[in-house]
């Protein structure tokens, strides 16, 4: 099936409140614009260069999405455009994100990463750094973030038990942030997981985000 045939598939499954993430990392900027022309207009990328380099090549209105890990030097490049964070791991990339939206008179949207697999190779906040970093004098001073939900990747397994678990440990961490922090820096209205594998899962558990990429694209290529 072609790029548009796969994305309306999709589409036409999601309950209303999911949003498609079209993850394009490794995919060239000609299947981002095939997506594009089929209506889709939010992307996700892994990496902070070729996202600007597929920010520069394509229609100015897409929704640019930095799921990857983040490096705080990096931020600076996107600052000026990305939609929103969804890998936001400690206090320190928090601060630099918060640096960087300023300098662009901007608000940049932020999701906190939190570690849910039972894989070393996952990022992520725990529950207790996270709610740690939300209660910090440093978090509560900054004016250009704002935390607008949770991400969270479940283990790679077939162990679907497993997986609903992990997810649903984000959706009660989720509920008990939005009932017992109030500030202005959080509004909470997103929980982005889910995956090609695991999305159907994941909106099951309350997903309002899901991170698609070689269920649109097809097979990713590695250089």
């Amino acid at each position: 099936m072609s790029i548009k045939d796969n994305l309306l598939t999709i589409k036409n499954s999601l309950p209303a409140q999911v949003k498609l993430i079209a993850v394009s990392k490794t995919y060239p900027a000609s299947a981002v614009d095939e997506a594009y022309k089929a209506g889709q207009r939010i992307f996700g990328e892994n990496k902070v260069q070729e996202m600007c380099e597929k920010h520069e090549q394509l229609p100015a209105d897409i929704e640019w999405h930095l799921i990857g890990h983040l490096q705080s030097n990096k931020v600076k490049y996107m600052a000026p455009f990305v939609a929103m964070i969804h890998s936001v791991d400690s206090l320190k990339l928090l601060q630099e994100i918060n640096k960087q939206a300023q300098k662009n008179n901007r608000v940049i949207k932020c999701l906190l990463q939190i570690y849910i697999a039972s894989e070393e190779t996952k990022f992520g906040l725990d529950k207790e750094e996270c709610k740690a970093l939300l209660n910090s004098i440093e978090f509560k001073g900054m004016n250009n973030i704002e935390i607008v939900g949770l991400m969270g990747m479940a283990t790679n397994t077939d162990n679907t038990a497993q997986i609903k678990s992990e997810f649903a440990s984000l959706r009660t961490l989720f509920t008990e942030i939005k009932s017992n922090f109030n500030h202005k820096n959080i509004q909470l209205t997103e929980l982005s997981m889910g995956m090609s594998s695991d999305y159907k899962i994941a909106i099951k558990e309350g997903s309002t985000m899901i991170r698609v990429g070689s269920s649109i694209f097809g097979a990713r290529q590695y250089s």
